[in-house]
């Protein structure tokens, strides 16, 4: 099997498939393929494609790099929801939800760079904050990780804090938080406790690409009763979040 390119090979396919259309003098293939991590060849010819076609309805002589971030994100995200009707008071909480996120990841030693911050709906996200690490990585490390939870929860304590109320739209957050806690004591031997072994089954890595933290919409779901719960070793991790975001 080929495997996929890495941030480099990336950057070097983008300037291939960039030849066949008009590019302006902003669009920078490097900050792309950071963006890109995952990305097939035929991915990116694709994402090419889409930025061109972008290009075009804007009625642009040439393909800048606002076609290539609305490409992106059509395709890692879905398409813009414009005909989606927020109030006032909910574009407000998903503002001051990203900018959780956006302040906590700025702050922190270990974060990846911030690179956009939205609150244009696409698909189920409300809102949206990315950030692009600056090469691929193939290793995380404890402070790493614990830093990731501590901003997927940037979201929520700054709903609280300017809100004075809690929304739905953190689900995700907690989510991917509870989800990578419980991978660092099963999985990755981060425990003191616990110890250097592996208690769950592998399930796939929880960092396939760039970060996405975002605000979502309510979705139903249902869990049987005497199902897993979080052991103390899974809270305490999950516990230092919203501590070291509120800080």
């Amino acid at each position: 099997m080929v495997p996929l390119p890495d941030i480099r090979g990336r950057e070097q396919i983008l300037t291939v498939h960039m030849r066949k259309v008009p590019i302006a003098a902003d669009v920078e293939p490097s900050v792309i393929a950071r963006g890109t991590p995952g990305f097939s060849g035929a991915d990116l010819a694709n994402l090419v494609n889409e930025a061109a076609l972008f290009a075009a309805r804007r009625n642009k002589r040439l393909v800048d790099m606002e076609d290539f971030e609305s490409a992106k994100d059509k395709i890692m995200m879905g398409a813009e929801r414009k005909s989606m009707v927020m109030s006032e008071e909910e574009k407000k909480n998903t503002a001051y939800h990203e900018s959780g996120h956006a302040v906590v990841a700025k702050l922190l030693p270990k974060s990846d760079p911030v690179h956009k911050v939205t609150i244009i709906p696409r698909g189920r996200a409300l809102g949206l904050t990315m950030q692009l690490p600056e090469q691929d990585r193939f290793a995380y490390d404890r402070g790493y990780l614990l830093d990731r939870i501590t901003i997927l929860f940037g979201g929520r304590i700054a709903e609280e804090l300017f809100m004075n109320q809690m929304t739905t739209g953190a689900s995700n957050d907690f989510e991917r938080a509870t989800q990578m806690a419980r991978d660092m004591v099963t999985r990755y031997g981060m425990s003191d406790k616990l110890g250097p072994m592996v208690y769950g089954e592998n399930e796939g890595e929880v960092f396939p690409g760039p970060l996405h933290h975002h605000a979502q919409e309510p979705v139903r779901s249902h869990h049987a009763a005497g199902g897993y719960r979080n052991p103390p070793h899974h809270r305490r991790a999950i516990r230092t979040g919203p501590s070291a975001a509120g800080r």
